[in-house]
C-alpha cells in the first residue's frame, strides 16, 4: 500500500487559498476515483473536491474552517501500489512568493493557523482573502499600508506573494503614514454591523447567516456605498420575441438536446447594445475609465438555497444564439449544483438580472462593483396594447415585459443609460421572426 496525498487544486487567477466547508468522508472511508470528498469555500464559490484516486482517507489534514493553500495537502490516502505522490507533484503557483527571513517566515507560518481574535480591522473598501487578512493581522500592516501595496491579482487584489514581498522588504519602507494613521485614525461604518440593536421577543427564531450570505450583503452594502445609482424604466412589446421561441423552442431542444430560454435572446440584445455604447461597459478606477474590450454578461442565478450567485458568460459577443444558450444552461446548471470554478464568476462587465422569473414585474437592481450598469427583466405578461396600423389605432393583446436599468451616475448620465434601454428595447421590440437559431 501507498500514501496518497489529496492536494487542493488550482481555482483560477487570483484564487489562493479556500476555505474547507465540510467533510463528505470521515477517517477511515473508503472513496472511489472522482469521488467528491470535500465542501470548499472561497470568496466566490462554494464547489466540491473530487479524489483523482481511489483508496481509503487514512487522515484529514484540514478541517472545518481551516484554510487551505492551494497546492497544500488537505487529506492523505491509502491506495494500492508502490510509492505515492511526491512533493514534487504539488501544484505550484505561476509566480512564486520571495523568499522572507526566518523571523518572518515563523510569523507568517503563524498567520495561516486559524485565529480566535483580531487587534487589526480592515473597511470593506479592501477585498481582502482569508490569508491575506490573517498575514496582515499577524504583521499589524495597518489599512494605510494595505493601500499602499500594489495587488497583482484579479481587479488589482492583493495576492499572498504580494503581501508576503511587503513583509519581507518592511524594514526599507517608509514609516510616517503608519504612524499617522495609528495617531489620527479615520473611523469608517463597519459593513457588516448592524446600525442599531435589534431587540427579540418569545418565538423569535435566529438564522446565523451563512459564509454566501455574508459575502453577498458586504458586496451589496459596498455597491450602494460606492455608486449612486439612478434607475431608468421602459416598457417593451416582446410579441415577436415570444411567437419566434415558441416556433423554435421544440426543435432546437430536439436538435440540440438543449431548451432554449428567453435569456439569450435578452443577452443577444444586451450585447448589440453594447456595441452601440460601449461607454456602458467600463469600469472606475480612481479618477479613470476602464473601457473593456471584452463584453462578458454576467447573469444572476437563484440559487436552491435562497442565496444568489452571478456566473459569467465570457465573450458573448462571439457566441451566436445557439453557443449563448448552451453557455447560459450550462452556467446554470453547474450554479445551482455547486459545481462552477471561481473563474466562472468572474470578469463580468455588465449584468442582467431576471426578476420576472418570479414573477415581478420589474425592479430597481444593485450595480455589482466594479461594473457600472445592470438591466433587470420583468415577466411578460399578456396585455391589451394599442397598435399603429394603416387603417388607424387599433387595440390587441400583445406580450409586453417592463426593463430596469440601474447605472452609476458617477460615469453613466441619464441621456447614456436611458438611450442604451432603449436600443436594447428597439432590439426586442422589432426582433426578427427569420432569425436563425
Amino acid at each position: 500500500m501507498a500514501e496518497y496525498k489529496l492536494l487542493l487544486p488550482s481555482m483560477g487567477e487570483g484564487v489562493m487559498e479556500a476555505t474547507i466547508i465540510t467533510w463528505l468522508f470521515n477517517e477511515g472511508d473508503n472513496v472511489k476515483e472522482d469521488d467528491s470528498v470535500v465542501e470548499i469555500a472561497t470568496d466566490k464559490v462554494d464547489s466540491d473536491v473530487p479524489t483523482p484516486v481511489s483508496g481509503k482517507i487514512v487522515k484529514i489534514l484540514k478541517q472545518k474552517d481551516e484554510v487551505a493553500k492551494v497546492g497544500e495537502a488537505i487529506a492523505i490516502l491509502e491506495i494500492e501500489g508502490e510509492g505515492g505522490n511526491t512533493a514534487s507533484e504539488e501544484v505550484k503557483t505561476e509566480t512564486p512568493a520571495p523568499t522572507p527571513d526566518a523571523e518572518t517566515l515563523k510569523t507568517i507560518e503563524g498567520a495561516l493557523q486559524p485565529t480566535a481574535t483580531s487587534h487589526v480591522e480592515f473597511s470593506g473598501d479592501l477585498y481582502l482573502s482569508p490569508l491575506v487578512k490573517s498575514i496582515a493581522q499577524q504583521e499589524n500592516i495597518s489599512e494605510t499600508e494595505l493601500q499602499s501595496i500594489k495587488g497583482n491579482g484579479l481587479e488589482g487584489r492583493i495576492t499572498k506573494e504580494d503581501i508576503l514581498a511587503y513583509v519581507a522588504n518592511r524594514g526599507n519602507q517608509p514609516q510616517a503614514a503608519p504612524q499617522a494613521a495609528a495617531t489620527t485614525p479615520t473611523p469608517k461604518p463597519a459593513v457588516s454591523a448592524p446600525a442599531a440593536t435589534v431587540s427579540t421577543a418569545a418565538g423569535d427564531e435566529i438564522i446565523p447567516m451563512d459564509r454566501m450570505r455574508k459575502i453577498i450583503a458586504e458586496n451589496m452594502v459596498k455597491a450602494k456605498q460606492t455608486a449612486p445609482h439612478v434607475t431608468s424604466f421602459i416598457e417593451t412589446d416582446v410579441t415577436n420575441v415570444v411567437k419566434w421561441r415558441n416556433k423554435h423552442k421544440d426543435i432546437f431542444e430536439k436538435r440540440e438536446g438543449e431548451k432554449l430560454t428567453f435569456m439569450p435572446i435578452f443577452v443577444k440584445a444586451i450585447v448589440k447594445a453594447i456595441q452601440d455604447y460601449p461607454m456602458i461597459n467600463v469600469s472606475i478606477n480612481g479618477d479613470n475609465i476602464i473601457k473593456k474590450k471584452n463584453i462578458n454578461i454576467g447573469m444572476a442565478t437563484a440559487l436552491p438555497d435562497g442565496n444568489l450567485i452571478v456566473p459569467v458568460i465570457k465573450n458573448a459577443d462571439q457566441l451566436s444564439l445557439s453557443g449563448l444558450a448552451k453557455a447560459i444552461n450550462d452556467l446554470a446548471y453547474r450554479a445551482r449544483n455547486k459545481k462552477l470554478r471561481p473563474e466562472d464568476t468572474q470578469g463580468a462587465t455588465y449584468t442582467i438580472s431576471n426578476v420576472g422569473s418570479f414573477g415581478n414585474l420589474m425592479g430597481t437592481p444593485i450595480i455589482p462593483q466594479p461594473q457600472v450598469a445592470i438591466l433587470a427583466i420583468g415577466a411578460i405578461v399578456k396585455k391589451p396594447a394599442v397598435l399603429e396600423t394603416k387603417d388607424g389605432d387599433v387595440i390587441a393583446i400583445r406580450q409586453l415585459m417592463f426593463m430596469s436599468h440601474s447605472y452609476d451616475h458617477r460615469v453613466v448620465d441619464g441621456s447614456l443609460g436611458g438611450m442604451f434601454l432603449k436600443h436594447v428595447h428597439d432590439y426586442l421590440q422589432n426582433w426578427d421572426m427569420n432569425t436563425e437559431v
